[in-house]
C-alpha cells in the first residue's frame, strides 16, 4: 500500500497529558446526581427516578463529556505553562502507558511561528496619483446622459453609439447551434456587448439589409462546445436608432436625485463622488503594492491548521456564491485544496499584518474611526443619520476600525520603502467600472 509522507512542521508540537481517573468519577456522579433531580422518565415523578436507571441511560454521555472537559483544561494548563501559542486545534490521541489511576493522553498541535519583518527600506512602491478636474465631471455627466439615452428610428446607415435590431442566425458546419438564434434583438453598436469580430458588421448597416459572414469563436470562450470554432452568422436589420440625449437641466438633475433641480448642485455632488472613488481606487492600487512587499520581504513557516481552517471558509464562501448565482453546489463539488495556496497567502499576511500593527502601536485612534465615518457619510441623502447608526452599536464600527487599521499599515510601509508618485490617467484608473 503506498502512502503519501507528510513533512514533519516546525511548528509542530507535542505534550503529555494525565487526567485523575478518581476526579473524573467524581464529576461524573455529581454530574448525574443533578441530572437525577430534573430527567424525567416513564413511570416515574420529576425527580424520583432512581441513580442507578440515570446513570444506566446517561452515564456514557456524562462520562464522555467530563473527560472531554477534564482533558481540554489539562492541556490548556499545560500550555500556559509553556507560554505557547496554539494555531487551530489540537490532536489527541490516548497512550496506553500512563501511571495507575490516571488516563494518559498526548497532544499535537501547532504553534504560532516568529514573525520577522523583512527589510522594506529598498522595496520601490508606486503611489498612484490623479486629480479630479471639471473633465472628468463633464465624462461623468456625458456618461449618465448616454445611460438614460432615448433611442429614435433614423433612416440612415448605422453609426457608433447607435442602436440596430436585427434578427441573427448561427450555423456551425450548416446546423443551426444552441443559442446562435434570435429574433428582434438590440444591440448598441460599440457597446461590447456582443463579440468584436460580430459588433463590426454592425457598422454601416440600414433597416431592412441581410448579412452573413463568418466568425471564429476565441480559445478561451464560455461556451467550450464553441471555443475557437468558426461559424457562419446571417443577420437581418430591423431599424438603426440613434440616442437623443437627455438635456443637461433642472429635469436632468432631479433625475440624478438633486430635488431642487440645481444643475451646479448637480455637478458638485458628482464631483464629490467622483474623488471619493478615486480616493478609494488610488489608495487600493497603493495597498496592494504594499501587501505584497509585505509577503516578499517577510518569511516564516505558515501553520497548516490555519491554512487548513481558510481553505474551508473560502470553499463555502465559493459555495454560497454559487447558491447565489442559481447553480446546485452539487454539480460543482467545490474541493477545500482549491483554495489552499491562496489561502497560505491570506493567513500569512495576516500574521504579518497582526505583527506589523501591535509593534508599531498601528491601532485605530478613536478620532481615526470618526474621520472615516463621517467622511463614508457624505456620499448619504442625510449624513448624521448614518453616523448615528454606526455610533448605536461598538460592532458597528469593527468594520471601519479595520479600515483605518489598513491605512495605517499602509501609510507604515510606504514610510519605510522607497514610495515615489505615479501621475495615472482616469481611464488607466477607472478601467471599465462604472464611472458615476
Amino acid at each position: 500500500m503506498q502512502t503519501n509522507e507528510v513533512t514533519p512542521s516546525p511548528l509542530e508540537r507535542r505534550i503529555d497529558l494525565s487526567v485523575s481517573l478518581a476526579d473524573i468519577e467524581k464529576d461524573v456522579e455529581a454530574r448525574l446526581a443533578r441530572l437525577a433531580r430534573t430527567v424525567k422518565m416513564a413511570g416515574f415523578r420529576p425527580g424520583k427516578v432512581p441513580l442507578k436507571l440515570v446513570s444506566q441511560q446517561y452515564g456514557p454521555q456524562v462520562r464522555s463529556e467530563v473527560l472531554g472537559e477534564s482533558v481540554e483544561r489539562a492541556f490548556g494548563e499545560k500550555v500556559r505553562e509553556q507560554n505557547l501559542r496554539v494555531a487551530g486545534y489540537p490532536r489527541i490521541e490516548p497512550k496506553e502507558d500512563g501511571v495507575e489511576g490516571e488516563v494518559a493522553f498526548s497532544a499535537t498541535f501547532e504553534v504560532y511561528p516568529e514573525v520577522k519583518l523583512g527589510d522594506l527600506s529598498e522595496r520601490p512602491i508606486e503611489r498612484a496619483v490623479f486629480t479630479v478636474t471639471d473633465a472628468e465631471v463633464a465624462h461623468t455627466l456625458d456618461v449618465l446622459r448616454k445611460q438614460r439615452a432615448v433611442y429614435e428610428a433614423v433612416d440612415r446607415a448605422s453609426e457608433k453609439d447607435d442602436r440596430v435590431v436585427v434578427d441573427f442566425t448561427g450555423r456551425r458546419d450548416g446546423e443551426v447551434f444552441e443559442g446562435g438564434v434570435a429574433s428582434d434583438f438590440p444591440v448598441l453598436v460599440g457597446g461590447g456587448q456582443m463579440l468584436p469580430e460580430f459588433d463590426a458588421q454592425l457598422v454601416g448597416v440600414k433597416n431592412g439589409d441581410t448579412k452573413t459572414f463568418d466568425l471564429t469563436f476565441p480559445e478561451d470562450y464560455h461556451a467550450k462546445n464553441l471555443a475557437g470554432a468558426t461559424v457562419q452568422f446571417e443577420i437581418v436589420v430591423k431599424s438603426v436608432e440613434a440616442p437623443r440625449l437627455p438635456e443637461l437641466d433642472a429635469t436632468f438633475a432631479k433625475a440624478l436625485g438633486v430635488a431642487d433641480g440645481d444643475i451646479e448642485k448637480m455637478r458638485a455632488e458628482i464631483r464629490g463622488n467622483l474623488e471619493r472613488e478615486v480616493k478609494r481606487r488610488l489608495f487600493g492600487r497603493t495597498r496592494d503594492q504594499v501587501l505584497e512587499a509585505l509577503v516578499d520581504s517577510t518569511s516564516f513557516e505558515v501553520p497548516r491548521a490555519l491554512v487548513e481552517g481558510e481553505s474551508q471558509r473560502m470553499a463555502e464562501q465559493a459555495k454560497q456564491d454559487l447558491v447565489q448565482r442559481g447553480v446546485d453546489p452539487k454539480n460543482v463539488p467545490v474541493q477545500p485544496e482549491w483554495f489552499t495556496e491562496q489561502a497560505a497567502r491570506r493567513v500569512k499576511l495576516g500574521l504579518i499584518v497582526a505583527e506589523v500593527v501591535a509593534e508599531h502601536k498601528l491601532q485605530a485612534k478613536p478620532e481615526q474611526v470618526r474621520a472615516q465615518v463621517e467622511e463614508l457619510a457624505q456620499s448619504y441623502e442625510q449624513p448624521a443619520e448614518f453616523v448615528k447608526w454606526y455610533y448605536a452599536k461598538p460592532e458597528n464600527l469593527r468594520g471601519i476600525e479595520d479600515m483605518v487599521v489598513e491605512a495605517n499599515v499602509v501609510e507604515w510601509v510606504l514610510s519605510q520603502a522607497k514610495a515615489s508618485d505615479k501621475v495615472v490617467t482616469f481611464e488607466e484608473l477607472m478601467g471599465n467600472a462604472p464611472q458615476a
